[in-house]
């Protein structure tokens, strides 16, 4: 499980996210906090808005993120793109402590956090790859993700309860402080022991990444079914804040809701990490459990009901998302990950600015247990998507020997891209069998 952790980059690479990571959790519940109690009278709406900003550049950029995250150093990209979100921390902090921020104003910062975050994130989530090395790709994303959701356990309980003693301003002020983990770490790291990187024979085009695509009906598949969750499912900051003041709760009580959310969302992680690979039947599986718990969750008539559910929320959601991130890593060509990785994570940040509007209207005109079941309609449809294109693709068939079961064939090979379209490296590290190869059949995810 913990395998990856044996290297010296990633173990610094890993305690310094691990420390910035709750540092913007700590923000991220202020800053809804913010937007709803202090900038509005309870209006989800326009914390709706405020995310459709922040995550809207990666879906706008992002052709030009993929590339920069395939042509520059991803450590010197990652110490410009931490360092500017680290100044804009500053500034929202300074900002709220003078008492001078209003939401015009919050809005135009959560602009600003979107497009530093539109080139951290396709370079973050490449650097893994360039830290350790192939076989331990799906792990140390795993545990990436592992780090990430321990801070989601930390930070928002800290921030709730903070918030109440101390306010808002000084939560950002305090992630404005741990970025300077994640520059410490990037600066301590081991050049010389990253993973050489892979680069295209030819000119690096911005097409590249969506031609790629395209010719991948597995990877469309993954993408649908995460833009699903994503733009419906995963507001979580609109459905727990707005649950916990409709269960008469404060910061303390919606940071609460989200570190219990965490809970379920480490044990994903951490059992994702202990899978040899990633594998597209487990995205599958996850998105319908998500849509079953999240309809359970919107019936539960008390805080503690509905805290308890919202780990079985976390668990799938992590599950579905790590392996997804996991698969897309591990099959992709090396010489294009930055690239494909940048339309996986505007599928993810990007479809926010979709769904999030609609669920803070949802939740605003209607209550947010509808906008928590909109969601989860939304994972039992990617769900469903997934399911038809197991079939449709022959994966899914009644077992050889037994009449009333089915399974799932793992070593069915898939048609990729062209083998001109392949560089060397391609060949000797891909998982998925491409066309015209003499090889025995490899194993695909």
């Amino acid at each position: 499980m913990f395998r990856s952790l044996s290297l010296y980059n990633f173990r610094v690479w890993f305690i310094g996210a691990l420390i910035s990571n709750i540092g913007g959790w700590m923000q991220s519940t202020a800053q809804d906090w913010v937007v709803l109690t202090e900038l509005t009278d309870h209006d989800a709406t326009a914390m709706g808005v405020t995310m459709a900003l922040q995550f809207g550049p990666p879906l706008v950029l992002v052709g030009v993120t993929g590339w920069v995250a395939d042509r520059f150093d991803r450590r010197k990209l990652l110490m410009l793109t931490q360092s500017a979100l680290m100044l804009l921390a500053v500034a929202v902090g300074i900002l709220l402590l003078t008492h001078v921020m209003t939401l015009p104003l919050m809005w135009l910062f959560a602009l600003g956090f979107g497009i530093a975050n539109a080139f951290d994130a396709p370079a973050r989530q490449a650097f893994v790859s360039d830290v350790v090395a192939k076989e331990n790709t799906s792990n140390a994303v795993a545990l990436n993700a592992a780090s990430f959701n321990t801070a989601r356990l930390i930070g928002p309980a800290i921030g709730g309860v903070m918030i109440v003693l101390v306010g808002t301003g000084w939560m950002f002020l305090a992630n404005a402080a741990t970025f300077l983990a994640m520059l410490v770490a990037l600066w301590v790291m081991r050049t010389d022991e990253l993973v050489p990187r892979v680069r295209a024979p030819g000119a690096a085009r911005l097409a590249d990444g969506f031609r790629y695509v395209s010719r991948r009906p597995d990877l469309i598949v993954t993408f649908v079914m995460v833009f699903l969750l994503g733009a419906f499912g995963m507001n979580f900051p609109i459905f727990a804040s707005t649950m916990a003041l409709e269960f008469g709760r404060d910061a303390d009580g919606y940071g609460l809701l989200s570190s219990v959310l965490a809970i379920g969302s480490l044990a994903g992680a951490l059992l994702s990490a202990r899978r040899d690979r990633a594998r597209l039947r487990v995205v599958i599986y996850a998105a319908g459990g998500f849509g079953a718990v999240s309809l359970v969750s919107s019936f539960m008539p008390e805080y503690a009901l509905y805290a308890a559910t919202l780990m079985f929320v976390g668990f799938c959601t992590v599950t579905m998302l790590t392996t997804a991130n996991g698969y897309v890593q591990t099959s992709t060509d090396p010489a294009l990950r930055g690239r494909v990785l940048a339309l996986y994570m505007a599928v993810i940040m990007g479809s926010t600015p979709i769904g999030a509007p609609i669920a803070g209207w949802v939740a605003t005109t209607y209550g947010p247990r509808a906008a928590i079941q909109v969601g989860a309609v939304a994972g039992l449809l990617a769900c469903a998507i997934g399911m038809t294109w197991m079939l449709a693709s022959g994966r899914l068939r009644r077992h050889e020997s037994r009449r009333f079961l089915l399974t799932v064939d793992e070593t069915r090979p898939l048609t990729v891209v062209a083998p001109e379209e392949f560089s060397d490296a391609v060949a000797a590290t891909t998982p998925i069998r491409t066309i015209g190869d003499d090889a025995p059949r490899a194993k695909a995810g």
